[in-house]
């Protein structure tokens, strides 16, 4: 793909990835725990940071996994299938993304499952410094289903000709991807209730939903007609 189109695709797709229910719903409670435990911000600023930066680290390594086994079904003359196989499910993705916006909690949702949030409630428990790398590199493992669309639909990009700037590219996807979870955690520092800003994810949920739906059915076809058709713009 031309570097003057891959740049635009990450930045929007990372863009849109970046503020998901998810990923900001476990910060929020995590916050709340930590302001119970302690109501020192500055500890609450430096644990925020660990688990932020496990979740960065995490979540590259997870798209490196991603796109070194694509690139190599693709090495193996698969392109197509890998192709349409990704770009299907991206869209399928996108889809249940969409019903949500109309009728959240009715039917699958691309959220953490049930047995997981319970997982994390246990977890952020422990206030440590070690016990955040461990909860921040278990949350960025069992979001992905709730996350993985745009970034799935990305490596399957950057797996077609991955090199150095495709790196540089993953890791700028990233940077996108955890930027809104550095502006809560600064905002709850400087006084920012964890309840008003539960509130305004409840209220954004659905909307939310709607961007990264729609995102996910365009880059889903995008991966299609690129990878099954020859389509080059």
């Amino acid at each position: 793909m031309p570097t003057e189109l891959t740049l635009p695709v990450v930045l929007v797709a990372a863009a849109i990835d970046s503020i998901n229910p998810c990923a900001i719903g476990v910060l929020l409670f995590l916050a709340t725990v930590m302001l119970k435990v302690s109501s020192e911000r500055g500890t609450l600023l430096r644990l925020g940071a660990v688990y932020i930066t496990t979740v960065y680290v995490v979540y590259t390594l997870s798209g490196l996994g991603l796109i070194w086994f694509q690139y190599e079904l693709i090495r193996r003359g698969l392109a197509e299938i890998v192709g349409v196989t990704v770009g299907g499910l991206v869209v399928v993705l996108g889809l249940i993304e969409i019903k949500d916006f109309f009728w959240y909690g009715s039917g699958v949702s691309l959220e953490i499952p049930a047995r997981y949030k319970e997982k994390i409630t246990e977890m952020a428990q422990t206030i440590s410094f070690p016990g955040m790398i461990t909860l921040g590199g278990f949350v960025a493992l069992v979001e992905l289903p709730c996350t993985g669309g745009p970034y799935l639909a990305i490596t399957a990009i950057l797996a077609k000709s991955f090199d150095m700037q495709a790196f540089l590219y993953l890791l700028l996807y990233n940077v996108i991807f955890v930027l809104p979870l550095v502006v809560i955690l600064v905002m709850i520092y400087y006084g920012a209730t964890t309840l008003r800003l539960k509130k305004w994810r409840e209220t954004q949920r659905k909307w939310m939903n709607l961007a990264s739906g729609l995102l996910m059915i365009v880059l889903g076809m995008f991966l299609i007609f690129y990878y099954a058709l020859g389509w080059h713009v």
